[in-house]
């Protein structure tokens, strides 16, 4: 037994080892065919990885400040660099919303709403994809196939598709984190569902409970409290897709951050920085809270 417990031990370290001279082989591939594709610049230009973050120091630090809520600059000199104000959105002849603030209302909103669509139906799908509770294979395999063809393509390549039929705007950004969403949530939702007690659900067959009766009394309050934990961590993943959709022209807050890196204009690039890292922060101290309530606070109290 020790002499063949050694040679196991010997086989396992020599696959380990070869794992990882595969993976050296792999990485220095892909640098050497990073720098080849780069015109041999790639590992010339390395030690000037930092200059981007240099060229994003504005020359006051107040620009930061004046950029996210529309407060006129001193350095205004009629360009676009410096024209915050322009930006306003008025109620009134004096109250108004800065821009960045308004686009980032905008981009939450199109995260919430295809969030929400995503939970509703990755809701009805996850159901009948679950193999616990959909006995018919052919429709546990259609609603999965749904699932797969769903979340096979990157917000951003379904986003594209859409704003060639809709143009830009938010429509085509709903469309395309929903249909993402939808495969996302589903997948997750089915997982926890085949994971479930059957106990409650054998008791409402017992007593002639339908399928539906069953689902809804049986298993969603056993299921419910992780959905909900995956939808808001879904909603914080959408906020940021919501944003990078935004830059190819889905409308929100990323369509003006791509458009102020490529100007060069540092101040509305660190404002509008500043403002999502605040957004996502918010969004999560949101969702833990929201978590809590659903779940209880002895679920988050460590066993002593």
């Amino acid at each position: 037994m020790e002499r063949h417990w050694q040679e196991l031990a010997a086989k396992r370290r020599l696959y380990s080892l070869l794992s990882i001279a595969f993976l050296l082989l792999a990485v220095g591939g892909s640098l050497w065919f990073a720098n080849d594709t780069n015109s041999g610049k790639f590992f010339d230009r390395i030690p000037h990885f930092f200059d981007f973050i240099e060229d994003l120091v504005p020359r006051d630090g107040m620009e930061v400040v004046r950029a996210l809520f529309d407060l006129p600059s001193p350095y205004d000199d009629g360009s676009m660099k410096y024209n915050y104000p322009e930006g306003r959105l008025f109620f009134t002849e004096t109250l108004y919303i800065p821009e960045y603030i308004h686009k980032m209302v905008e981009t939450v909103n199109i995260a919430i709403l295809s969030t929400l669509i995503g939970l509703l139906i990755g809701f009805c799908l996850s159901f009948l994809a679950a193999r616990n509770m959909m006995t018919n294979p052919w429709v546990r395999g259609a609603a999965r196939r749904i699932m797969e063809l769903l979340r096979a393509f990157p917000e951003v390549v379904i986003a594209g598709f859409f704003l060639a039929i809709f143009s830009l705007g938010p429509i085509p950004a709903i469309i395309a984190v929903s249909i993402h969403t939808i495969g996302a949530l589903g997948k997750m939702f089915f997982e926890v569902i085949e994971n479930a007690d059957m106990k409650p659900d054998e008791g409402l067959k017992a007593v002639g409970a339908n399928w539906i009766e069953r689902v809804w009394f049986g298993m969603v309050p056993q299921v419910m409290p992780n959905f909900m934990s995956y939808f808001l961590l879904r909603l914080e993943i959408n906020v940021r897709a919501s944003t990078i959709i935004g830059a190819v022209g889905g409308g929100g807050i990323g369509e003006l951050l791509r458009l102020s890196i490529g100007q060069g204009h540092e101040a509305k690039t660190l404002a509008i920085v500043l403002l999502l890292l605040c957004t996502i922060i918010a969004v999560d101290q949101f969702s833990a809270w929201l978590r809590r309530k659903l779940v209880g606070e002895q679920a988050f109290q460590s066993i002593q």
